[in-house]
């Protein structure tokens, strides 16, 4: 196994563990303690794990960018493989709703760019914004109480206003994923409970995610991962990732 394959499967384990051991890892992998010992340190350096007496332990961020705004020029590239693969899900008529979400805007600037011939509903002032312009989408605008660091419409008349949908797919952002916890998780509870009720009027439901968020947290947990019925990210998974979502019923894209 190369190092880089190695750091991967340690990351990844620390996510649905929390810790690993130096000992077990080296008899997982065949290879020496101490070639262990230097795979935690080069992480340890990159800031993705803290070392301890005999393993390591996980680091999971908050960045605390509750500001739409604040994260619009972060993982742009990723975001942009992730439109390209939520994209060809989206079939000729239907009715999709895009929530909050950066990696949303990427996947609506696509649409509009192909003039698909879809219905989207939205609450984010951002994806209403995108589809302003001569094109042949059909846009639903959800309104409510505005959430400015949102950019968006959330809240109890928002949500009333969605619960008389049924949305043919659903792509959902988050703030972050925990697999140890199973707990998906954004920063506003308006938007948590927007999110949920999104879920419940959707015959099929993605999460859009940066592979980084499997390692980030907020601070609100508004579902779990057997709520959806994939996961779009921007690359492959690790083995233990993968497992544990697949386990939950989720498809991997």
């Amino acid at each position: 196994m190369l190092q880089k394959e190695r750091h991967d499967h340690i990351l990844a384990k620390l996510n649905l563990e929390s810790s690993v051991r130096v000992r077990d890892i080296a008899s997982e992998y065949n290879v020496t303690e101490d070639c262990i010992r230097k795979d935690l340190a080069i992480l340890e350096k990159e800031g993705k794990l803290k070392r301890i007496h005999g393993g390591a332990i996980s680091i999971r961020e908050n960045p605390h960018t509750f500001n739409v705004s604040a994260r619009l020029d972060k993982y742009v590239e990723e975001k942009k493989i992730i439109a390209q693969k939520a994209i060809s899900l989206i079939k000729p008529g239907a009715m999709i709703f895009l929530g909050i979400s950066t990696s949303n805007i990427e996947l609506a600037k696509l649409i509009y760019q192909r003039n698909l011939n879809i219905t989207v509903v939205t609450n984010s002032v951002d994806i209403l914004l995108i589809f302003c312009g001569e094109c042949d989408v059909n846009l639903i605008f959800i309104g409510g109480e505005l959430n400015k660091p949102k950019d968006g419409f959330l809240g109890s008349f928002t949500n009333e206003i969605i619960q008389n949908y049924q949305f043919d797919m659903s792509f959902i952002g988050v703030v972050g994923i925990n697999l140890k916890q199973n707990q998906l998780t954004t920063y506003d509870i308006n938007d948590g409970m927007t999110k949920k009720q999104v879920l419940a009027c959707s015959k099929v439901s993605y999460i859009v995610v940066e592979s980084a968020k499997f390692e980030q947290d907020g601070n609100f947990v508004f579902a779990k991962l057997e709520s959806f019925d994939g996961i779009i990210t921007d690359k492959v998974l690790n083995g233990k990732q993968k497992t544990y979502i697949e386990k939950k019923g989720l498809q991997i894209i």
